[in-house]
């Protein structure tokens, strides 16, 4: 949480999601698939720790292996917010990662919403949610969703958003160490791209769903397929937006923990909580009220 800060180092949570379903509706006249999905948030994720700076320089301390700084989401991120608001500070910025990569859990796009939204903070710019959501977009389909904190339904390419509330579920993810490249998948010849609309109403009622990547990954990834199999002993196995990981929705915490020792050594296993508001606002909650009390 932001209260625990040490040498002028401030601490924020970067969400995992899952996609409980994915549709693809249609297809937009430039090329952007039209998608129907419903965002859990979970309990569960990255941390990253930012320190103010004076200089105006936005230097990244510790990033996502493997990925340079210039296409580091925090850092651009970063950026986008200081070129938007003008702004006069600089930051400091260590990724603690925990989200698998390219795993279609939201990683990359929760780390850049928790870059705005913890910065327009420690900046003092002022924006409000509509503004960080709508310079979200500019870095991903999936980073609005973080920036508002709430599980959600979402709709177009994923910046239409409606706050959904979803029972309390324990979720067990398997990651199958496969990186999974979306792009590739969304230009599969054999993508289902006009699965019939589906609605919150009929979702929550519990009308069928799936997620059309599914086919697709399980054809071309062996470890994924293999993960879907062993996980399906335990319930509805699904992949999460375009994979690679896997999850399954369990009844209780003991439950997850005795399938998580029992995960094969091929595949990591994790234990998540699914969360209507995200941690992220929780943290946004206890530094406003720290900041208010040190002021009085």
């Amino acid at each position: 949480m932001t209260d625990a800060i040490e040498g002028g180092w401030s601490v924020w949570p970067a969400p995992a999601k899952l996609n409980l379903f994915l549709h693809i509706v249609g297809r937009r006249a430039d090329g952007y698939h039209l998608l129907q999905t419903a965002f859990q948030l979970l309990d569960w994720g990255d941390t990253l720790r930012l320190r103010l700076r004076h200089d105006a320089q936005i230097v990244r301390v510790d990033g996502a292996p493997g990925v340079e700084p210039e296409h580091d989401l925090c850092v651009r991120a970063a950026r986008t917010l200081a070129e938007y608001a003008e702004a006069e500070f600089g930051v400091d910025i260590a990724l603690e990662k925990r989200i698998p990569m390219g795993g279609g859990l939201g990683g990359g796009s929760s780390d850049a919403a928790t870059v705005l939204v913890a910065l327009n903070e420690l900046w003092e710019t002022g924006l409000s949610v509509d503004a960080l959501a709508e310079l979200g977009l500019r870095l991903g389909a999936d980073v609005p969703v973080f920036v508002r904190g709430h599980s959600a339904w979402a709709e177009g390419v994923g910046e239409k958003i409606t706050p959904i509330a979803l029972p309390p579920r324990e979720y067990v993810i398997l990651d199958p160490r496969a990186t999974v490249p979306t792009v590739a998948l969304f230009q599969a010849a054999e993508l289902t791209r006009n699965s019939p609309p589906a609605t919150i109403e009929g979702f929550l009622s519990g009308i069928e769903t799936s997620n059309v990547f599914t086919p697709v990954v399980r054809a071309r990834y062996a470890n994924v397929a293999a993960a879907l199999d062993w996980l399906g002993q335990f319930g509805d196995a699904r992949l999460s937006g375009s994979g690679g990981c896997v999850f399954v929705a369990v009844k209780s915490r003991d439950e997850a923990n005795a399938i998580v020792s029992a995960c094969p050594s091929e595949f990591s296993a994790y234990v998540a909580s699914g969360v209507n508001r995200s941690r992220l606002l929780d943290a946004v909650d206890t530094y406003q009220a720290g900041k208010a009390e040190s002021q009085s």
